[in-house]
């Protein structure tokens, strides 16, 4: 009787946010300056809640690195990591993905975590990200300026992109028939 009923996470349900991006480059300026660029890889925005944990962090780490969405040497589509395929990351602190605009036209961004917080737990991210990749690549993951307005430029390869949410584990099962 009631199949078709979508259930989501309550307003205060615990969620870290990643959009994971394919590309075949990527970079970050700011004030004209350019900060960091990557070639082929993955450009990951980054959206930390205020009630974020480090086990939501430990999960948003783990698919990042995890997720095969690059060819193996063959051609074969959907067989290689980031870090099997040798690529780069380059990641984006990125507050604004927690907008809230159902009330009005101005979005909402309390549900984000403070600055202060979120670049501890931001930089503690990007650390966990280093350590996944072998001691001679650590320089494989690069960032913008966290706070900074900047400007970010993608070449979106596919177009492949991944929303990720670390208590939904996969965000779309809430959309599909049960």
């Amino acid at each position: 009787l009631h199949k078709n009923i979508i259930i989501g996470p309550s307003k205060d349900t615990v969620i870290m946010r990643a959009v994971i991006q394919r590309v075949t480059q990527a970079s970050v300026t700011v004030e004209g300056n350019l900060i960091s660029e990557i070639e082929k890889g993955l450009c990951v925005l980054i959206g930390i809640k205020r009630s974020d944990t480090k086990e939501d962090m430990d999960y948003i780490t783990r698919k990042i690195l995890g997720l095969r969405l690059f060819e193996d040497e063959t051609g074969k589509s959907w067989k290689q990591t980031v870090v099997q395929g040798g690529h780069s990351l380059l990641c984006v602190s990125q507050f604004t993905l927690y907008a809230k605009t159902s009330k009005g036209n101005k979005p909402d961004f309390h549900m984000a975590m403070g600055a202060d917080t979120s670049k501890e737990m931001y930089d503690n991210l990007l650390t966990k990200l280093r350590e996944g990749f072998p001691a001679d690549r650590e320089d494989a993951v690069k960032d913008g300026v966290f706070g900074a307005k900047m400007s970010v430029k993608i070449v979106n390869d596919g177009p492949v992109t991944i929303v990720l949410d670390s208590v939904q584990r996969d965000p779309l099962d809430s959309l599909e028939e049960k």
